[in-house]
């Protein structure tokens, strides 16, 4: 599994982006990335979860357990949980739990 931020590559199976840090794991890496306001992240393979407060697009190629972001696209396989976004379009695969935007398209497979 990679994790794709500024043009670095990660692996691990939760992403938090909060107040300009970004955590994987549990483990701060923001000193590894340039210095950035918004955030593209890049997915291949399967991630529990995804939180971010801000960022321009989250993009998951495979299945995610939990995706919340309070702006920001949202495109991603199957979702086991839930997808929360507050501004921002979301295009998924089935989803297990709820789609909630605010300010937002929904796209999705239904079961």
């Amino acid at each position: 599994m990679a994790i794709v931020i500024g043009n670095q590559s990660f692996s691990g199976r939760s992403v938090t982006i909060s107040n300009n840090r970004v955590i994987i794991d549990g483990v701060d890496i923001t000193a590894n990335l340039p210095e950035q306001k918004t955030f593209n992240i890049e997915v291949t393979g399967n991630l529990e979860i995804l939180k971010a407060d801000v960022c321009q697009k989250i993009q998951i190629n495979g299945t995610v357990g939990q995706v919340q972001t309070q702006s920001g696209d949202v495109d991603c396989g199957d979702v086991s949980g839930s997808i929360t976004t507050m501004s921002g379009d979301v295009d998924c695969g089935t989803v297990g739990g709820s789609i909630q935007t605010m300010s937002g398209d929904v796209k999705h497979k239904r079961n």
